[in-house]
């Protein structure tokens, strides 16, 4: 033992200055209990660091309000953490999967396909296209010059090939045997050109009385321990909330309609681009990013007020100022083929005044001063009473935008209560285009496997509708018999029941009344034309029904589309069987997510 003594003392003081740097580095000697090296997820024994999950949600974020032009909500900002987050895990899942398949990615590939085959994103470039057709011979010269260099074009390509390269590598594996026989290929055709007519009777279930079909507890509690995972639901929230409207007034109309008065004469005269303006001044972000480009589509695209102006116009013609809900457009009609319209437009939404915004503004920053982000919940009532300000009590679902009684999104509140926040607690205030609002929350469960008590009414219906639909049945087949022995319809007169007749439908349509891949879809083709069928039960209704008529696909029209057919199936197969890989592999990761503790050390830390 003297003898190994040195070693022992060292191998001690390794430990221990292991164990301290550890103990720095995870964050958790700080108040915090966060720092970048954090580890916020482990997929197979490799970890997601919080700086790398922040770098992700802030480079996503910024992309975001890029294209959106505005500021993101809580509720945005949790959406697009998530979506970092999922980033980041498929992405290490599927470097793992590369490294245990041996696939790698060499430089002189990567030289090979930024030679021949360029991006996407590079061959919509204006600067690469002769007469809308993308132009080899430019992108050849293009990388051949200094500016491919200096403008971070290589390096943009070289990124883009180390991730492509292995992706295409991996489908190669996964899917490159994929294969579809004329047998499927014509089955495919006839589920989408094979046609059929009926005509139906349903019994439903609402006319068995509830009191006529007895459901214990003990059943209830059998179908509860059976079909357990059906009950794993998000979290719920109820929470009060106050809202100071910005309230529109007829001068701010008339205001916003000089502005785009004023703005289309200057497009009209010249003196400015219809698409540098929809990208400069349209609150529609999503088209103004787009110069205005609402795509081509047929009517029924938008509210009436803009598909009435808009179909008045010529090609080339820019409207007047039209109105709508949204606020006022000007339209422009690039095309016209039949009823397909190619347009942009700009939108100018009508906001208040400067003045009046400020006095709601005051009154917003009182609200705030009273009762925002207190943990004393009557600080809440006496603001609301203060300032005459009704409160609403809405229910909030985790992961879900919380929506008003009349229906308007409210902001970051949703977000706010799943957040962290205690029972009690008063939000910030939160900013919407038309209004102010304030939060408090009032009670919160946690999402996930509910108790039995949360959903026993809910399986207490569930139960009844099927004991309703077997109680149905022996009606249904007294009908069915009565039917075959006259008509259909002679015996739903008889009976006192309303029969259906169908449009033409195929295996896959929808249909109003026997729904979409139901037991009654499937009847409807196999059944003999004009023969009534038994009661099929389906989840809503038991069908009786008779085949009025069927048109079958004609197969020469298939044989003379089938090669098309088939690379479009093949590439829907191959993606199909990838995605259902890629799945597996982020199901079965071992992986282990701490997100949610984390995020509630750095509140406690705040607070």
């Amino acid at each position: 033992m003297r003898s190994m003594a040195k070693y022992i003392w060292i191998l001690v003081a390794l430990v221990f200055v292991g164990g301290f740097l550890l103990y720095e580095t995870s964050g958790l000697s700080r108040e915090s209990g966060v720092t970048a090296t954090t580890a916020v997820a482990t997929v197979n024994r490799t970890d997601i660091t919080w700086q790398q999950w922040q770098a992700t949600a802030q480079r996503l974020a910024a992309q975001e309000e890029q294209n959106t032009r505005h500021g993101l909500t809580l509720d945005e900002r949790v959406r697009i953490d998530d979506r970092a987050f999922e980033q980041l895990v498929g992405e290490l899942v599927l470097q793992q999967e590369y490294a245990k398949r041996g696939i790698r990615v060499t430089d002189d590939e990567i030289r090979e396909a930024a030679r021949y085959a360029p991006p996407p994103a590079l061959m919509r470039s204006p600067e690469l296209l002769t007469n809308g057709t993308f132009d080899m011979e430019k992108y050849q010269r293009l990388l051949a010059s200094p500016a491919a260099r200096q403008q971070g074009i290589l390096l943009y390509l070289e990124n883009f090939y180390r991730e492509e390269i292995p992706k295409q590598k991996l489908l190669m594996q996964i899917a490159g045997d994929a294969w579809v026989t004329d047998a499927r290929l014509w089955s495919t055709w006839q589920d989408t050109h094979d046609s059929v007519v009926v005509t139906w009777v349903g019994f439903e279930p609402a006319s068995v009385k509830d009191d006529a079909i007895n459901v214990g507890d003990n059943e209830i509690s059998a179908w509860y321990t059976k079909h357990q995972s059906r009950y794993d639901r998000p979290g719920r929230a109820v929470v009060s909330v106050v809202r100071i409207v910005r309230t529109i007034t007829a001068a701010d109309s008339a205001a916003v309609r000089a502005r785009i008065v004023a703005l289309r004469n200057e497009i009209v005269g010249g003196k400015r681009k219809f698409e540098d303006a929809a990208k400069e001044l349209s609150t529609d972000t999503t088209s103004g990013s787009l110069g205005g480009d609402l795509g081509k589509g047929v009517k029924g695209r938008f509210v009436k007020p803009f598909e009435e102006a808009a179909s008045k116009l010529s090609a080339g013609q820019l409207s007047e100022p039209v109105l709508t809900e949204f606020g006022y457009h000007l339209i422009r009609l690039d095309s016209r083929k039949g009823d397909t319209l190619a347009l942009h437009h700009i939108l100018l939404a009508i906001r208040q005044s400067d003045s009046a915004a400020t006095r709601s503004d005051r009154k917003a920053d009182t609200l705030a001063s009273i009762a925002g982000s207190q943990d004393k919940p009557q600080r809440f009532d006496s603001a609301a009473r203060v300032l005459h300000l009704p409160v609403e009590h809405l229910v909030a679902i985790e992961g879900e935008p919380l929506m008003g009684a009349d229906g308007r999104y409210i902001p970051s509140v949703s977000a706010w209560a799943f957040g962290g926040a205690r029972p009690g607690e008063t939000s910030d205030l939160y900013d919407a285009d038309d209004f102010h609002a304030l939060a408090r929350l009032d009670s919160v469960r946690k999402g996930g496997p509910q108790p039995l008590d949360a959903v026993k009414d809910e399986i207490r219906q569930e139960l009844l509708r099927t004991r309703k639909l077997a109680a149905l049945a022996d009606k249904a087949r007294e009908f069915a018999k009565a039917a075959a022995a006259s008509s259909l319809e002679a015996a739903a007169k008889s009976a006192g029941y309303v029969t259906t007749t169908t449009e033409p439908f195929t295996r896959i349509g929808s249909v109003n009344g026997l729904g979409q891949a139901t037991e009654a879809i499937g009847a409807a083709f196999s059944l003999p034309v004009g023969a009534v069928s038994a009661p099929i039960a389906t989840r809503e209704r038991v069908i009786v029904m008779r085949v009025d008529r069927r048109a079958t696909a004609d197969k020469a029209t298939w044989a003379a589309q089938k090669a098309k057919q088939r690379e479009s199936v093949l590439r829907a197969l191959r993606e199909q069987r990838v995605r259902e890989y890629l799945d597996n592999l982020r199901k079965t990761a071992k992986l282990t997510d701490r997100r949610r503790e984390i995020r509630e050390t750095s509140r406690r830390a705040a607070s």
